[in-house]
């Protein structure tokens, strides 16, 4: 068995839609990035990457690559599966933290765990999903930005 540790972090930006989980959150302001700069699959991607030891986001999705621009991260979260595949590596589970003050992302956890179990071929029980404010602290409890980390655990198909 391997263990990965994933974590991302955007700035939040006025004329953006805020997509976490691939699931469109309702709030003023969205996440600045190349993507559509979803911090909650980034943070999974680089945690099944780094538990496979196939480097991270930026070296399969590199940033400055306009066939990601605006891309769903739903669709490199397939291709990391793909990955993973390739190297008979499968999923046992990841559990992973939403690090915004604003908004309350409560009501829309459950669809978060759905949309990743159903694109990472996973039953929901393998996905956990929570979300955290920091108490005002830092630039997530300032409203600047949001958050994510994620681990995983993945082994070998027997």
């Amino acid at each position: 068995m391997r263990i990965g540790l994933g974590y991302d972090v955007h700035k939040l930006t006025e004329n953006r839609k805020l997509i976490l989980g691939g699931i469109e959150i309702q709030y003023e302001k969205g996440l600045l990035g190349h993507s559509d700069a979803d911090v909650l699959i980034h943070a999974i991607i680089d945690a099944l990457l780094g538990a496979a030891a196939l480097g991270d986001i930026g070296r399969h999705f590199p940033d400055n690559d306009d066939a990601f621009k605006d891309i769903s991260s739903m669709k490199l979260l397939h291709k990391v599966l793909y990955l993973l595949k390739q190297k008979k590596y499968c999923i046992i589970n990841i559990d992973a933290t939403i690090i915004a003050q604003r908004p309350k992302l409560a009501g829309y956890i459950n669809a978060m765990e759905e949309n990743i179990a159903d694109v990472l071929e996973l039953e929901k029980d393998q996905i956990n999903i929570k979300a955290t404010t920091e108490e005002g602290l830092g630039f997530t409890g300032e409203g600047l930005g949001i958050a994510a980390k994620a681990v995983c655990l993945i082994e070998k198909e027997k």
